[in-house]
């Protein structure tokens, strides 16, 4: 039997919630392991690239979370499996993450210069990327990719109620709801699927 641990900061959310869920959908059990930010500096040189999350098959570290939601998400029948829909997914995948690679480095930043670049994304990239993850979805209709759930919703879903959440200060709350009213809809739809129902009940 394999063993899986999957190393990650403790909350819900981030880059590896929708590995988790998948996890759960596909009935693998696995270490779930959650760290604060001040453990994970001090283990920060022992991970490769000196990121999370971290997925270690049989103690095998392996990284990228769009991989791992790739590799995850094919258990749990949560990846299409047409190779045009797979590109659609992967289209989203990479979407999502680059426009997380334009807030994270907002991360650590206090006052003025905080707003100064918080309201730069907000006016720029995080703009761009809203609205283009909008259009993608119009494409796909009420999903990203396959006409179902797929990790790309999984992540999509994370993302947005994380943008409208108040917690990212300077990012207006109703910013995806102004921009792209259909990822709002595409939330509140994946929040009640019975996979993350289940995973959540689970918590």
């Amino acid at each position: 039997m394999t063993n899986y641990k999957l190393t990650y900061f403790d909350f819900d959310g981030g880059r590896a919630e929708p590995v988790r869920i998948a996890f759960h959908a596909a009935g693998i059990e696995f270490e779930d392991e959650r760290l604060s930010f001040a453990e994970f500096g001090e283990m920060r040189g022992t991970t490769p690239f000196n990121a999370l999350p971290v997925l270690e098959i049989d103690g095998v570290p392996v990284t990228q979370s769009n991989a791992l939601s790739r590799y995850i998400g094919k258990m749990a029948g949560l990846y299409p499996e047409d190779d045009l829909q797979a590109l659609y997914c992967d289209e989203a995948l990479g979407a999502l993450e680059d426009m997380l690679h334009c807030v994270v480095p907002t991360f650590g930043l206090e006052g003025d210069e905080l707003k100064a670049a918080r309201e730069k994304i907000v006016d720029g990239w995080l703009s761009v990327y809203v609205k283009g993850l909008g259009t993608l979805l119009e494409r796909g209709g009420d999903y990203f990719a396959d006409n179902r759930l797929t990790m790309a919703d999984l992540k999509a879903y994370g993302q947005t109620r994380w943008l409208r959440s108040g917690s990212l200060e300077h990012v207006p709350t109703d910013l995806v709801e102004r921009l792209a009213p259909g990822l709002v809809a595409h939330q509140q739809r994946v929040e009640s699927d019975p996979v993350v129902v289940a995973y959540y009940s689970s918590r």
